[in-house]
């Protein structure tokens, strides 16, 4: 009976993110293709050392059709080449201009600072604050601000295509997908404004000018390293609808370009998402009872009743035996399911998805490091700014990059 428990608890660990994801795939749609919009759009670069990005992102954007749009990159202290291409694009193109850099204040995040900087600049309507390392589609622009106008939200926000090329990039990446449907359910968050719901990616933000200010912008949120919660949830908190939209074919991203930077990127902002010290504990038991755990004990329960045969044992309760193989099927394929369907939604390695439990468990590792250093009190390092974990104040500047 001990078996039988253990397999149904793990079952429905793992049948609930299953159910959730499947259900959610139905709801995560990308933007339709509505007539052209005609609220004009701000998009708004916050880059430093961009050099190898910035020319293909601030051109991806110029080539939107059918709306009108001004792009403002903000060059936070660059030691690179990155002001001197925006200033030879903006020479060709007037939509184009590149404003002016500006110390980083105590207590503010890189990027909050550069995306409040922007945001004063701008005049459209519509601000669209974009990554320097994203790219988008001509149409995205369009339909991204007309699916905003028709589900009458204040903040539309989406996960661009993750360009995934080196091993953990592969493991660990394609499991944003995984917890934001696996455990998020779209249905009550567009329902309500309750900031429980709120969920963004801070990469792409689509906000209506006059909700953006109305709620105080990045400047109520200087502080942060995970502006894709905290501003959804200060939309939320002033009474402003948010939502979400698939941006797998309307935009692309190339997130980190190594190992490590996977691991201290996914790590800077651990302990205000599932590395909280008051979530942690609950959400490790929950992915590894309903991610890691179906596994291996199916791995172990298949080898026992492979040795039983070998042997010509027999169990003493075959119905037992019939009941828990079933339930540890069952939670297997509920464990593989919400990332097999993933792999082709939103073009996801095959292999990736096979290896799930040990990406759970990379993915644990990562919350359980930062909040290890939080606890020690030992700054978190993104990018050469140095952050106390609590605060999230700028340390030290130990070389001329920034957090964005």
């Amino acid at each position: 009976m001990i078996l039988i428990a253990m397999a149904t608890l793990l079952l429905l660990c793992a049948a609930v993110p299953a159910v959730m994801f499947a259900m959610n795939l139905r709801q995560y749609r990308a933007p339709g293709s509505y007539a052209p919009a005609t609220s004009r759009v701000a998009v708004l670069i916050p880059a430093r050392n961009e050099e190898q990005n910035i020319l293909a992102c601030v051109e991806s954007v110029l080539a939107n059709c059918d709306v009108e749009v001004e792009v403002l990159v903000l060059d936070d202290a660059s030691t690179d080449r990155t002001a001197e291409i925006v200033r030879r694009i903006a020479l060709r193109d007037a939509r184009v201009r590149l404003v002016a850099t500006h110390s980083l204040p105590a207590g503010w995040n890189g990027k909050q600072h550069a995306c409040w900087l922007l945001a004063k600049e701008a005049t459209a309507p519509q601000l669209l604050f974009l990554d320097a390392d994203v790219r988008i589609r001509p149409d995205t622009l369009t339909r991204c601000v007309a699916e905003m106008q028709t589900r009458k939200v204040a903040l539309l926000s989406g996960f661009p295509r993750q360009i995934t090329v080196g091993w953990m990039e592969q493991i660990l990446l394609p499991l944003i997908h995984f917890v934001l449907l696996g455990f998020l359910p779209l249905g009550r968050m567009r329902a309500t404004t309750k900031p429980a719901y709120a969920a963004g990616c801070g990469q792409f933000f689509l906000a209506n000018r006059e909700a953006y200010f109305a709620s105080g912008g990045h400047a109520a949120i200087r502080e942060t390293r995970h502006d894709g919660l905290r501003l959804p949830q200060l939309f939320r908190c002033h009474g402003f609808g948010t939502d979400l939209v698939d941006l797998t074919q309307l935009a692309e991203v190339r997130m980190y370009d190594s190992a490590s930077a996977v691991w201290m990127g996914l790590a800077k902002n651990a302990t205000e998402g599932l590395g909280a010290p008051a979530r942690i504990v609950p959400v490790t038991m929950l992915l590894l009872l309903g991610q890691v755990l179906p596994v291996m004990m199916a791995a172990l329960w298949l080898a026992f009743c492979v040795s039983n045969v070998v042997i010509g044992a027999t169990f003493d309760d075959a119905r037992m035996a019939w009941v828990v193989s079933v339930l540890l099927g069952l939670a297997v394929i509920a464990t593989y399911l919400p990332r097999l369907l993933a792999v082709r939604r939103f073009k996801q390695p095959l292999w990736s998805a096979l290896l799930h439990p040990l990406g759970i468990m990379m993915l644990l590792a990562v919350q359980w490091y930062a909040l290890a250093k939080q606890i020690l009190g030992k700054p978190v390092t993104w990018r050469a700014r140095s952050y106390s974990n609590g605060a999230g104040k700028e340390i030290t500047e130990t070389q001329n990059r920034s957090t964005i």
